[in-house]
């Protein structure tokens, strides 16, 4: 893939984040999340691709658009995969909340997992403990190996995980072990990917989340050095099914990041839509302006760049049937 191509791709990025975010506060998650989408797709056009949708809104009978299959770009350039989440965190967003991002992630084609829609376990963890832990382990193995490698007590680790009533056995265990935990109310992708921000001050991302998210997270944490293992959680037989009839033999081995994410080249690409853990939030500026907080990165340079950017909001076309304009200038008045 051409280094060129990131840059393409964090105006898609951006354009989804802007769109989403005059909706911040206002209790409507679906409105977010279609605002978001019909700007990624319509900017997804002038970028030179042939993409195909490996993961997206849905199949084509649930999403109207990006959805799972769907071609995106400009047909005109390499022929890669590509997944997406427009707004990663709707509910994030609705209640006015940290850690929505607007995420793609690029690979060559054939190289992306094609995730199914279910849980997903999760192992991440910053570059300094790869090759050292397994999924497989026991929670209390892991963090011990992870406090010997990072050199720390067991108690001076901090752990994330999402605050959620099917984490309760996993976080007795963490109370009994005695770590640190920061609770995340949303932002499956921002979570995993905080350990490889040392800023961050998070060392493990553990639980369960959804699997297109782990797709997104192990493609970031493979441009920062990081490591996300997974195991799918299929609920029942037609999940499990679900996973065969989409390529995948075994649905519960562990997937390795070469299983989700290949062995070239990835580009990732964020975009804040509320402030987060690594960016901050779109930013209404007067003179109807707006400032928006990237991240754009390659694995095979393992260049990652953060990206400012100040937008003129009326030459945004895209932008003008997304969101009513009260609603923005709303939004405005409350970010100043």
């Amino acid at each position: 893939m051409e280094r060129e191509l990131a840059l393409e791709i964090v105006r898609v990025t951006e354009l989804a984040a802007l769109a989403s975010a005059p909706w911040m506060g206002r209790g409507d998650k679906n409105s977010a999340d279609g605002a978001a989408t019909s700007a990624m797709r319509e900017m997804f056009d002038s970028v030179s691709v042939k993409g195909t949708v490996v993961i997206g809104e849905g199949e084509m009978d649930e999403a109207p658009m990006l959805y799972i299959g769907e071609q995106v770009g400009s047909m005109n350039g390499p022929e890669v995969d590509v997944a997406v989440d427009p707004l990663e965190g709707t509910d994030i967003v609705a209640k006015g909340l940290n850690n929505a991002l607007s995420v793609i992630a690029v690979a060559g084609k054939g190289q992306l997992l094609h995730a199914p829609d279910m849980y997903m376990e999760k192992l991440a963890y910053g570059p300094a403990l790869v090759g050292h832990l397994s999924i497989t382990d026991p929670m209390e193995a892991t963090l011990k190996k992870a406090a010997e490698v990072l050199k720390k007590k067991v108690s001076d680790l901090t752990v994330m995980i999402l605050d959620r009533t099917r984490h309760e056995s996993l976080i007795k265990v963490l109370r009994k072990v005695g770590v640190r935990i920061k609770f995340l109310s949303d932002g499956d992708v921002a979570g995993a990917m905080a350990p490889a921000f040392p800023e961050a001050g998070i060392d493990l991302y553990v639980g369960s989340g959804g699997a297109p998210e782990g797709v997104l997270a192990a493609a970031a944490l493979k441009c920062l050095g990081g490591e996300l293992q997974g195991r799918l959680m299929p609920a029942d037989a037609s999940e499990y099914e679900r996973c065969i009839r989409m390529g995948i033999k075994d649905p519960y081995r562990v997937l390795t990041m070469e299983d989700m994410v290949g062995t070239e080249d990835v580009i990732f690409a964020a975009t804040g839509v509320t402030p987060g853990e690594f960016l901050g939030g779109v930013r209404y500026l007067p003179d109807e302006r707006a400032e928006t907080h990237s991240i754009v990165m390659r694995a095979k340079t393992r260049t990652i760049r953060f990206v400012k950017s100040l937008h003129y909001l009326p030459n945004k076309p895209l932008l003008n049937h997304t969101l009513p304009e009260p609603a923005m200038e709303a939004n405005a008045d409350t970010q100043e």
